[in-house]
C-alpha cells in the first residue's frame, strides 16, 4: 500500500496499474477492498468497514485516488465534485511530435458506447474539456512519442485516451483508439499523476502527486 495521506476523514493513495478502483464482480483485485482490509486490520476494526468511493481509474490508469472514510466526508467530496473543485493533472505518452510549449485546449463532445466500452465524438454526447502540453519528444521502437501533461477538466468515459486519438496523437499502445503498436497493461501510458482538492471537513486545499517531474 502506497498511502501519501490519511486522517479521520480521508485517506489518500496511489493506486497501481492492473487493479480495479472498485469489485466488478470478477476475481481481480480493487481498491475499494483493499484499503477495507487495510483499515479493518490497522485500527482492530470488527465487522463491516465503511469507505466511499468518490471517483474512479481504469484499470490501466495508475495514480492518486481520494477515499471517503465516513458518510458525510463521501457527501462533500462528491458535492466537491460537482462543483468542479477537484483538480486533476495527467502524465501521458502519445504518438506523433507535438512541441506546444503552452497548453491547448481541447473541446468535443463524447459518448460512450457500452456495448463497446468505448468512446466516440458525438453532437450527442456530454461536453468533454481538457488542455495538455508537451514535454519533450523521443523514440520507442523507432516511433515518434511525446510525453504530455493533461489538465482534465470534466471526467468523461475513455476522454483523454477518445480526445487525442480524434487529433491524431493516440496514445502509445493504444490499439483500441487507433494506435498501431501494443502494449502490456501494466505499461499503459497513462498515470494520475495529480489530485488537488479542499478537505472535506477543514475545507483546506489538499494537493497531492505520485512523484516529481516537472
Amino acid at each position: 500500500m502506497d498511502i501519501l495521506y490519511e486522517d479521520n476523514h480521508i485517506i489518500v493513495c496511489i493506486k497501481p496499474k492492473g487493479i480495479l478502483s472498485q469489485a466488478d464482480g470478477s476475481d481481480k483485485k480493487d481498491m475499494l477492498t483493499i484499503l477495507k482490509e487495510y483499515i479493518k486490520e490497522k485500527y482492530s476494526k470488527p465487522g463491516n468497514v465503511y469507505l466511499g468511493l468518490v471517483h474512479r481509474l481504469d484499470i490501466n490508469t495508475s495514480g492518486v485516488m481520494v477515499f471517503a472514510k465516513t458518510s458525510k466526508a463521501a457527501k462533500r467530496l462528491n458535492e466537491s465534485i460537482l462543483n468542479h473543485e477537484f483538480k486533476k493533472t495527467y502524465l501521458a505518452t502519445v504518438e506523433g511530435i507535438l512541441n506546444n510549449n503552452d497548453f491547448i485546449k481541447l473541446e468535443n463532445k463524447i459518448e460512450k458506447n457500452e456495448k463497446e466500452k468505448k468512446s466516440y465524438i458525438s453532437k450527442n454526447g456530454k461536453d468533454a474539456i481538457l488542455y495538455y502540453k508537451a514535454i519533450k519528444n523521443y523514440k520507442i521502437n523507432n516511433q515518434d512519442v511525446t510525453d504530455i501533461i493533461i489538465n482534465l477538466k470534466t471526467g468523461r468515459f475513455h476522454q483523454i485516451r477518445c480526445q487525442m486519438a480524434n487529433i491524431g496523437h493516440p496514445l502509445y499502445g493504444d490499439f483500441k483508439y487507433g494506435s498501431s503498436n501494443s502494449v502490456d497493461l501494466l505499461d499503459f501510458p497513462l498515470e494520475a499523476y495529480e489530485l488537488s482538492f479542499p478537505h472535506p471537513i477543514t475545507k483546506e486545499i489538499m494537493n497531492f502527486k505520485t512523484r516529481e517531474v516537472l
